[in-house]
């Protein structure tokens, strides 16, 4: 009894640590002043961008610029964001996603140590000419990833974050290739280098959801909690239902739309992944059902599958 107090005692304090841990990295994401260029790597395929954040008298105020590729660039402030496409001279305005990196928790976090085991590692790093402490959230079962991340020791700061598979073979990741903080920010940084004074402007909203009442059933993943039920509005006469799932690190969402024929004849049903986002769509009823994670394929092949629908329950 006395060895099973003590162990009692041991893991409670492991996952006070760990819950501690993930909160100071999750607060300097969100109350730090940083400004740098951020590469994620997926497969052979790099995407840089440029990230600027700052917390002023109106809340957070960020700036992402994407560098490769076709034009983008996204302003956010607190819970809203416009995105500027450049090559449509298009404004889009809709509700902000703030759980990119260097954000590392979705929600407050509070289970995570019940599906992961933290392993600070005994060694230090350097990324973006900052010194950084490596530790490892190892996931305890097949339906999620681990991770291997590195902060800056003095302010929190997550300057890296690698996904890696049952194997511990990297899967993608994402890392500050340099990064300025706090009065190192260069002054000016948040302002956009796109005039949109003649672009057209378009709204996406949302609205909360009750997926249940409308006969919608579903089977989650062990540790995945919901943490948004949505209805999108993705154009003219076309919605689009959502349910967010989370076990504090990873999420999925499930996506419910009408089957259209003449719009959704040609959409192959199945799964994919591409770097640690796996794909799986399937038709239920006369509905699209799609699930998208960050989790391994299986995990969203079994989820989709276990989906039912039951109008008459709705009635």
């Amino acid at each position: 009894m006395c060895l099973a107090l003590v162990w009692t005692a041991a893991a409670g304090a492991a996952e006070t640590d760990l819950t501690a841990f993930l909160r100071q990295v999750q607060e300097a994401a969100r109350t730090l002043d940083y400004a740098g260029v951020t590469v994620y790597q997926q497969g052979r395929t790099l995407q840089a961008t440029h990230l600027v954040h700052q917390v002023d008298g109106t809340g957070e105020r960020e700036r992402q610029e994407v560098l490769d590729g076709t034009p983008q660039e996204c302003l956010r402030q607190n819970g809203l964001e416009q995105c500027l496409l450049p090559e449509h001279r298009l404004v889009i305005t809709r509700p902000a996603h703030s759980d990119h990196f260097p954000a590392l928790l979705l929600g407050e976090g509070a289970t995570i140590a019940q599906h992961y085991d933290w392993k600070p590692l005994d060694r230090t790093y350097r990324v973006a000419g900052r010194e950084c402490t490596v530790s490892e959230l190892r996931a305890r079962d097949a339906l999620r990833y681990s991770y291997r991340i590195c902060t800056d020791p003095k302010n929190h700061l997550l300057l890296k974050s690698q996904t890696l598979d049952a194997q511990g073979r990297l899967v993608d990741q994402v890392a500050f290739s340099r990064v300025h903080v706090g009065a190192d920010v260069p002054p000016g940084s948040l302002a956009s280098r796109w005039n949109t004074r003649d672009w057209r402007l378009q709204t996406e909203s949302s609205q909360p959801a009750n997926l249940a009442a409308q006969g919608w059933r579903f089977t989650l993943p062990a540790g995945f909690q919901p943490i948004a039920e949505l209805t999108r509005q993705m154009g003219p006469g076309h919605t689009v239902d959502q349910l967010v799932l989370s076990d504090g690190l990873a999420a999925i969402s499930i996506f419910i739309e009408t089957f259209d024929p003449k719009r959704d004849q040609s959409i192959r049903q199945g799964g994919l992944r591409q770097g640690a986002i796996s794909v799986y769509r399937m038709r239920l009823a006369s509905f699209w059902l799609t699930a998208v994670g960050e989790v391994p394929a299986q995990t969203v092949h079994d989820l989709a599958h276990a989906v039912q629908y039951l109008p008459q329950a709705a009635h």
